[in-house]
């Protein structure tokens, strides 16, 4: 089921539609869809560094956007849509760890799992169910996909292709240690 999503998103990472086709697959992938923005940002940087930040912009922009649709399925339908996208996924065990972490850790886990891989939407849906504040979600949610996206193209923009299978082959290494990198480091400032 991925690998012909995956072919149809490669196809449009080279088309001329490729800044709207990243703009709808990162405003989706926020809410229901499976293959996330990555695969189509990492081409388009590749054929064109220099727009790297502005590629990065967009996918931030529109996985923000995307994020109210996820909210909005989870404060509304969670039981008639949320519960089956994330049943459909196998993350409701993931669902309710972070329910139980938004409740102690507020926004820090909005920023910490929407920075790595984990399914975004999974953030959006869970932050509508248990009513996370709207302005703290925005916030946070920007923060952590400009973070993610950012990393990703400034990485492209210096490396170039080596960065790419780098990336690729360890998304979940390259994004997980950077959040630890920056959680490590408000740590210690709280600590000093």
């Amino acid at each position: 089921m991925l690998r012909p999503a995956y072919d149809w998103i490669m196809r449009l990472a080279g088309g001329p539609n490729a800044v709207w086709a990243l703009a709808g697959v990162a405003f989706v992938e926020s809410s229901v869809f499976p293959i996330p923005p990555d695969v189509l940002l990492i081409p388009m940087i590749i054929a064109a560094p220099r727009r790297a930040w502005r590629y990065a912009a967009i996918a931030t922009l529109a996985s923000v956007v995307g994020g109210y649709l996820g909210y909005a399925i989870g404060y509304f339908a969670f039981a008639t849509i949320g519960r089956a996208v994330l049943e459909f996924y196998h993350a409701m065990p993931a669902y309710e760890r972070f329910a139980a972490a938004a409740a102690e850790w507020g926004a820090w886990v909005i920023i910490l799992k929407g920075m790595t891989p984990i399914p975004y939407k999974l953030v959006t849906i869970a932050s509508g169910f248990v009513r996370f504040d709207l302005l703290t979600f925005t916030i946070a949610s920007l923060i952590s996909r400009s973070l993610r996206f950012f990393l990703v193209a400034a990485l492209l923009y210096w490396f170039g292709e080596p960065i790419r299978r780098f990336i690729e082959g360890r998304l979940m290494l390259v994004t997980s240690a950077f959040a630890v990198s920056l959680v490590g480091g408000f740590i210690i400032l709280h600590y000093l």
